[in-house]
């Protein structure tokens, strides 16, 4: 509709200015042509000078016989015309009705374009209603209606508790009466916590398939504007809004963009910011009742959330939305594979177990990309190498083919990762190795990878002292190998990685008796911001570093020494790994142990059937144990 009224307004005032320009073109011999006397123009009449003559109502319009054009104005009731033809002078007439209309448009023209211009400026200042500069405070909610790609809680698994807590609030809006007969009351907001890419946004469109009910959705960063009080405005528009369609629901993505904690940060904070917060506070829980407006947000930072934000009568109800566990990856990966033909030999179960710390939106990435190796070789259906290829690639990166590689390097890489393997098979509290490539993935060189039997919820001290001395033995197997003046720069992960993972033991989990049990990590210098607003002293500060130190050499003695004990079957797996490049768990045991692969086993380098994981020490984050980074270009 607006636009349609902005093409008939273009289309009008192109017309008016075609006019205008009609008018006085059409006049442009009147306009240079100079006033003329009447007895003047009879006396060139009668000395024959004039050629022709137009008559326009009481003006006459003469043109002379040497070109020029003079006008002047006829007295009422004289008749020149049986004059002119006597003296055989050309006489034209004007219509009348069109001179009147032309002096009519040429003088309310100039008032039409004004109005016209005015018009035109008031609809942009108004922005088709709600986007421009006189809607500055108008709420940007829309309402969400999907006739087409509705999504049910069918769609939503692997977070059943979340879906549950829901469901009860979608059954509140559906049938009031069942709760309020026993004086239970309907929550005011509920807020979905976790990290990114669990399903929170999922979740709030399932409950607009489900509710039946009006529902808004707005993204936090839409409140919030350059000029103060825009974004309270905002928020006063769509509850005025959502009330009159109560009973509703309002869904705000990413709340943490307006509703960060107050006075905080430099010069107190953003006072924009902290009035839209302000009027959601007081519009949730203030003197006017809110019935039948249920709000849903949803953020991976509650940490920074203000403390007001969260009390009962606001959030009543705050979700975890976690990542899966085993069970629930099964779940998400047989929603996401419906409508992907899949293999006889494809076990969803197994692909769970393998992807431990996958987000539901990584899953749902390894189905995708699992489809599109299988399209890229023409395949009818997925099969499970196109899912372990996939999973290859999501979790250490495409491979990297066209690098070239000189013997050299090949045969570092090939001792660095060996040693990881040999040490990781040795310690009991590390994850079973899975695989290992000399193969370059994503920023390494070579990878080894490791699997736990089961998710991770928590990290022992002896789990992490082992893991200490996995991660540091790539570094300790070049030493071994090429001395000490032969080390590359490789090892720059393992040692960030090892390093990451003392300062959390010493720092935050209580694992150091010299240390104690005092968490240091918000105070430390360059660690998370340094947030904690307290400093430490120089004496602590050291004894928190020789701490760190003394786990990072204790975790690299303790791998030298097996890679010394097992330097036969060290030696064996680094030329197992220079010759078939990518060794499996299972292929892994056999070289070490001296048996010789079969036509059963993987063919060199087709990544044979491994299962991947991530390190322990952020379950989280996708990664592999063991990297070997290429060296710096000089």
């Amino acid at each position: 509709m607006g636009n349609a009224r902005n093409i008939a307004f273009w289309v009008v005032l192109f017309l008016l200015i075609l006019a205008l320009f009609n008018m006085f073109s059409g006049n442009t011999t009147t306009t240079a042509s100079r006033n003329l006397s009447y007895s003047e123009f009879i006396a060139r009449v009668d000395q024959g000078q004039v050629s022709s003559v137009t008559l326009d109502g009481e003006r006459v319009i003469v043109r002379g016989k040497d070109g020029n054009t003079y006008s002047t104005i006829k007295p009422q009731g004289e008749e020149v015309t049986d004059r002119l033809i006597d003296k055989g002078v050309e006489v034209r007439a004007e219509p009348q009705e069109q001179s009147g209309f032309l002096n009519l448009l040429s003088l309310w023209l100039p008032f039409l374009i004004l109005i016209g211009i005015w018009i035109f400026f008031m609809n942009r200042m108004q922005g088709g209603g709600r986007g421009g500069a006189m809607g500055f405070g108008k709420s940007r909610a829309k309402l969400l209606t999907e006739k087409h790609g509705r999504v049910t809680f069918d769609d939503v698994a692997g977070i059943d508790e979340a879906k549950e807590e829901l469901e009860e609030i979608v059954e509140f809006l559906r049938n009031p009466q069942k709760f309020s007969r026993l004086g239970g009351k309907i929550p005011k907001g509920a807020l979905l916590v976790g990290p990114p890419g669990t399903g929170k946004t999922l979740l709030a469109r399932a409950i607009a398939g489900e509710a039946g009910v009006p529902f808004f959705t707005i993204s936090g960063s839409d409140f919030v504007e350059m000029f103060v009080g825009v974004g309270a405005s905002r928020v006063r528009d769509m509850f005025e809004q959502a009330k009159k369609n109560a009973p509703c629901i309002v869904f705000i993505d990413e709340i943490d963009a307006v509703g960060r904690a107050r006075g905080v940060g430099i010069g107190g904070g953003n006072d924009e910011r902290e009035q839209t917060l302000n009027q959601l506070l007081v519009e949730m829980d203030g003197f006017e009742a809110n019935e039948g407006v249920i709000i849903v947000a949803a953020t991976n930072r509650k940490d920074v959330l203000d403390p007001a934000l969260l009390r009962p009568g606001r959030f009543d109800r705050q979700i975890h939305v976690p990542n899966p566990d085993i069970k629930g990856r099964e779940k998400i990966l047989t929603v996401h594979a419906r409508k992907v033909p899949l293999g006889p030999d494809v076990d969803l179960r197994t692909i769970a177990r393998g992807t431990p710390g996958f987000s539901g939106a990584d899953l749902m990435n390894l189905v995708n990309e699992a489809a599109l190796m299988a399209a890229r070789v023409g395949r009818r259906f997925v099969t499970m190498d196109d899912f372990e290829n996939a999973k290859d690639k999501v979790m250490m990166g495409a491979q990297r083919r066209s690098m070239v590689l000189t013997q050299d390097q090949k045969e570092k890489t090939a001792y660095h990762e060996a040693g990881h393997a040999i040490v990781g098979m040795a310690l009991p509290k590390c994850d079973p190795v899975y695989k290992a490539t000399i193969i370059p993935r994503g920023g390494a060189l070579g990878m080894v990878v490791s699997l736990p039997e089961m998710d991770r919820l928590n990290m022992h001290k002896d789990e992490a002292k082992q893991k200490i001395a996995m991660t540091m033995a790539g570094k300790a197997a070049e030493i071994i190998k090429y001395g000490e003046e032969g080390v590359s720069s490789g090892p720059a992960g393992d040692i960030q990685q090892a390093s990451s993972l003392a300062r959390a033991m010493v720092m935050r989990w209580g694992m150091s008796d010299a240390v104690g049990n005092i968490d240091y990590a918000e105070a430390h210098e360059g660690y998370q911001g340094n947030t904690a607003g307290f400093s430490v002293s120089a004496h602590t500060k050291e004894m928190i570093e020789n701490e760190v130190k003394r786990l990072i050499d204790d975790g690299y003695e303790s791998a030298r020494q097996i890679l010394i004990e097992k330097s036969e079957e060290f030696e064996r797996l680094a030329k197992g790994l220079l010759e078939y490049e990518t060794l499996t768990g299972d292929e892994i045991r056999k070289v070490v142990a001296g048996e010789v692969l079969g036509d059963d086993d993987s063919a060199p380098g087709d990544g044979g059937s491994s299962v991947l994981a991530i390190p322990k020490t952020k379950p989280k984050t996708p990664k592999s144990d063991g990297g070997l980074e290429p060296e710096p270009l000089a």
